[in-house]
């Protein structure tokens, strides 16, 4: 046997606690900053900690910890259900849809309760956390359907943008599908996803959202997936997720990088 194989494989304690699928790195540093986290039985609360998982144990709060292989889903989220994995109303949650006795998940891009369509889903909290980052600005597409016929006038306004209480909200593209009686349905894509985004610049302009649906979220397709049921992705669709991830990292992102 040659004496590389004899090496031991270290690698970063934050590392390893957000491939136990404890959560991003930046929220596994607070639990070693935080002295919860112990290796082969003693504190460890540098961020220097290195490990190897091979031969050491490690635990959270007394916890014993394992490595688990990562998850990639998508899923058609219904209407009525909430994106959050902890609900004081008791509400159905997303989240109920997987098995119980999996892998901590986590879901990415939330909708609110009365929108449906396409979360990715994961215990990569590392994946999950740039996802879900403006700064990695990707793009999430909507098919939405309004009262009335918004003019060319007014989803040129949309496209401007306009201020609410968090900030200047815009889509960053939108455009008509078909209309359906008094209604219109549109395509609609926005850059990241603020609380209730599309139903609040809709509403300025004076049309109420009547349905919404996230057909995209990057490069991944809700498809012909059923409603309430999810999928893994696959292979190619997150290798080409995790290559935009990478062409769109912050200090990295060129003027003409993709977002979709």
């Amino acid at each position: 046997m040659s004496s590389d194989s004899q090496q031991p494989q270290l690698i970063r304690l934050q590392r390893y606690l957000a491939s136990c699928g404890l959560g991003s790195r930046r929220s596994c540093e607070r639990f070693i900053t935080e002295g919860r986290v112990t290796v082969d039985g003693k504190v460890v609360d540098e961020l220097g900690a290195k490990v190897d998982p091979q031969t050491q144990q490690v635990a959270l709060d007394g916890e014993n910890l394992r490595m688990e292989r990562k998850k990639y889903y998508i899923v058609n989220k219904p209407t009525g259900y909430v994106s959050t994995n902890r609900d004081p109303q008791r509400r159905p949650r997303v989240i109920d849809l997987f098995p119980a006795g999996g892998p901590r998940l986590f879901l990415v891009g939330r909708l609110d309760e009365a929108s449906e369509g396409l979360l990715i889903v994961t215990n990569d909290g590392d994946l999950a956390q740039k996802l879900a980052h403006p700064k990695y600005r990707i793009y999430r597409t909507y098919r939405v359907q309004v009262a009335g016929e918004p003019s060319p006038e007014s989803l040129r306004e949309l496209k401007r943008g306009m201020h609410f209480a968090e900030g200047r909200f815009r889509v960053h593209d939108v455009k008509p599908l078909k209309k359906q009686g008094r209604s219109m349905f549109l395509e609609a894509v926005l850059a990241e996803g603020q609380n209730r985004e599309l139903r609040r610049l809709f509403a300025r302009i004076g049309h109420k959202v009547l349905d919404l649906k996230r057909i995209a979220f990057g490069p991944i397709k809700l498809g012909r997936l059923p409603v309430g049921q999810f999928r893994e992705l696959r292979r190619d669709e997150l290798a080409e997720l995790l290559a935009l991830v990478e062409r769109n990292r912050p200090g990295k992102r060129t003027a003409g990088a993709s977002k979709r």
